[in-house]
């Protein structure tokens, strides 16, 4: 049965409508898990100024039995099997006849009780509470309060529609009555319409200027562009942000074509197009990626035909790029090299100190990176990037668009002459800016990025700084998943456990955590994010625990561990392997590390254990410090055989001290050994499942 709901609402920043969507998208979710109705369907949509959901849902919620426990056995009945007074009582109460009573195993011990059927009650009935429940539940960056309503939204709620199987559910939210009408686009159809199902919804609002589905308005918005662009043999400049914004921040998109004078097309496509985005919103247009002197637009609009809407864009554009222009060509006045010093008027953080001690840690730390990848000959061209890298920040450009500190400096040191290395690593430094973002291309970008991103993070965590829930001020989360993609990107085999403690130590005694301290956070807040990015790349939980409990001295190799694993989990000889470790394991537990004395061995199956062992090892170790994990773990694997006829063959704890400690010596080799290809114990098998599953029903 069909359910639509719709939240409308005065226009709301479309950063606000796409939070909103995902936020009732999860808690209806909840909700109706909650109350056992099982959605075929339920998707959310909407506009600047509409919220919709749309569900295809039961009739009523699935009927349930439940166990309701009474008296223990004991009580419940004589010695003799005769039900007590418990008994009856308990029947009594619950409404049936004591020979219904049933006897239930529980952690407690033998109970008395019945199963009960209790049936599910109408869908409509229970979104009448779950409506309201959702729609306090969501949360914005800002909220307000408007007029008597009593709750906080983003912005001023005008209407609520809401309607199950044609019919509208009566109930109030935000002090205002809910009917089964929604309203055309505000300007152009401000009329009520009055509506039964999603069909009646969406067709309504069409011939009044609402186009509801987002993917309709994208659809429009490209299409349009096309049309005015094509003949032009031209496109849009890429930018899937803007596009996402315009999505949302329109009811009926109308695309809008204008012009700029030629004079400003001195200025880099990136300056341009940052102009034309910024404040108005516009697309640069490109012609085989070159800046055409055209932009488009997107007006939530029926049509313009006095080309009010374009003059005005135009307008205010022009005013923007001259502005833009003149930064231009007052900031070349001075070089980068010549901005450095200034750097010591720029606070990088209150209790950090400032932009230019922030440059001479980055130029140590990009030293450090360099000679340890053997980057040698590039060394030179890399600590000039990070001496220049921080010297656009006290440009007029970037104070005009904040967006673009780095690329303007890589912009600005194309035309200072500074070798392209130089140019290309400013330029790229502030990448990634976000998990779905792309690393720097060239391996200088790189480097300087992962300095830059890892001494921020240092920095903030020696100080004392936390993330809680969503709420990252500092960007903490930002700093580490790029640390992470850059390092994976770009397949960089680093210590990565040096690189912290230098960073580290280049802070001297700038930070209120001691050293110690604000390494084994770091080190803990990088374990945690990785963990993150593994689980988004689909990998199993138990098995990114069996890699990073090696540790993540070498992230890549790390990643590689992890790739192995989940190549090999369905290996026949895998889980066998696991099941000895854990063996193993068991036989160590609490027992102090003793010295192996080869010559003490003195079984055939210890021997023979003890050779195999070697001629893996031996043969393993260069592969595991190359990465190969895939054939390293292969030949672990055959270490099952030999260790099965050892613990079948050898009693580990004999009576012999020296004999006992020996053997015991020999297995921890073993485990330290595998601990270098992963923490195979942290493995969850099928069978842990199930056992697991089975304690829990009892």
């Amino acid at each position: 049965m069909e359910f639509l709901l719709e939240i409308m609402t005065e226009e709301m920043p479309s950063s606000h409508v796409r939070l909103a969507l995902e936020q009732l998208s999860n808690l209806f979710q909840e909700e109706l898990e909650k109350e056992r109705i099982k959605a075929k369907e339920l998707r959310t949509l909407g506009t600047c100024r509409r919220l919709v959901v749309l569900a295809d849902l039961p009739e009523r919620q699935e009927d349930r039995e439940e166990v309701i426990i009474g008296p223990p056995k004991k009580v419940a009945y004589s010695e003799e099997g005769r039900p007590t007074q418990a008994a009856l009582g308990f029947a009594k109460t619950n409404n049936v006849s004591v020979e219904e009573l049933q006897i239930f195993n529980t952690p407690k011990g033998e109970y008395v009780g019945l199963k009960k059927k209790r049936e599910g009650r109408l869908s409509q009935d229970l979104l009448l509470e779950i409506i309201p429940r959702v729609v306090a539940g969501l949360t914005f960056p800002k909220m307000m309060r408007w007029g008597e309503a009593s709750g906080r939204f983003s912005r001023p709620v005008k209407n609520i529609l809401a309607l199950f199987a044609g019919q509208p559910l009566e109930f109030t939210c935000f002090d205002w009555p809910v009917r089964p009408m929604t309203f055309g686009h505000r300007l152009h159809a401000p009329k009520e319409l009055t509506v039964r199902c999603w069909q009646e919804y969406q067709k309504a609002l069409e011939n009044h200027y609402v186009i509801i589905e987002p993917q309709e308005r994208r659809r429009r918005i490209l299409t349009q562009a096309e049309k005015l662009l094509s003949p032009l043999k031209a496109e849009l400049y890429p930018d899937a942000e803007l596009l996402e914004k315009l999505v949302f921040d329109v009811e009926y998109p109308l695309v809008i074509k204008g012009s700029f004078p030629e004079k400003y097309l001195i200025l880099p496509i990136e300056i341009i197009s940052t102009a034309l985005r910024e404040g108005q919103k516009l697309f640069s247009v490109v012609r085989q990626g070159k800046q055409l002197p055209l932009f488009i637009g997107v007006a939530d609009q029926v049509a313009d035909p006095q080309g009010v809407i374009k003059r005005g864009y135009e307008r205010v554009l022009k005013a923007r790029l001259e502005d833009a222009l003149f930064f231009w060509e007052q900031d070349l006045k001075l070089s980068l090299k010549e901005r450095v010093p200034q750097l010591a008027r720029v606070i990088f953080q209150e209790k950090l100190g400032t932009y230019l001690e922030k440059t001479e840690r980055l130029k140590k730390l990009v030293s450090f990176l360099a000679q340890h990848l053997g980057e040698k000959a590039s060394l030179k061209n890399l600590v000039l990037a990070a001496e220049l890298a921080k010297a656009d920040l006290l440009t007029e450009m970037v104070r005009e668009f904040p967006s673009l500190q780095g690329k303007v400096g890589g912009l600005y040191s194309q035309v200072q002459k500074l070798p392209v290395a130089v140019s290309r690593a400013i330029y790229e430094h502030y990448q990634p800016a976000s998990l779905e973002d792309a690393s720097p291309s060239s391996l200088g970008g790189a480097l300087l990025a992962l300095a830059d991103k890892l001494d921020s993070l240092v920095g903030a965590l020696g100080i004392g700084a936390e993330i809680s829930g969503s709420s990252d001020p500092l960007g903490l989360r930002r700093y580490a998943h790029g640390v992470c993609k850059i390092i994976l990107d770009h397949k960089l085999r680093l210590p990565f456990l040096s690189l912290v403690k230098k960073s580290v130590w280049l802070y001297q005694d700038k930070l209120t955590l001691s050293p110690k301290e604000t390494l084994n956070s770091c080190l803990n807040f990088i374990s945690q994010r990785l963990r993150y990015i593994y689980e988004r790349l689909g990998f199993r939980y138990d098995l990114i625990n069996a890699s990073l409990g090696v540790g993540i001295d070498d992230i890549y190799l790390s990643f590689l561990r992890l790739k192995a694993l989940d190549a090999l989990q369905s290996h026949p000889e895998f889980e066998p392997l696991v099941l000895m470790v854990r063996r193993v394991n068991n036989i160590l537990r609490a027992q102090p590390a003793f010295r192996l004395n080869p010559g003490l061995l003195k079984e055939k199956a210890e021997r023979e254990l003890y050779s195999t062992f070697k001629i893996i090892k031996e043969n393993a170790t260069p592969l595991i410090k190359e990465g190969e994990f895939l054939r390293a773990q292969k030949m672990a694997f055959k270490l099952e055989a030999p260790l099965s006829q050892f613990f079948d063959k050898v009693l580990v704890m004999a009576e012999d001290k020296k004999v006992r400690q020996n053997r015991l010596a020999l297995l921890n080799e073993i485990r330290t050994f595998l601990l270098t290809i992963a923490d195979f114990s942290a493995i969850v098998l099928e069978g842990d499942k199930e056992n697991r599953k089975a304690a829990a029903k009892q």
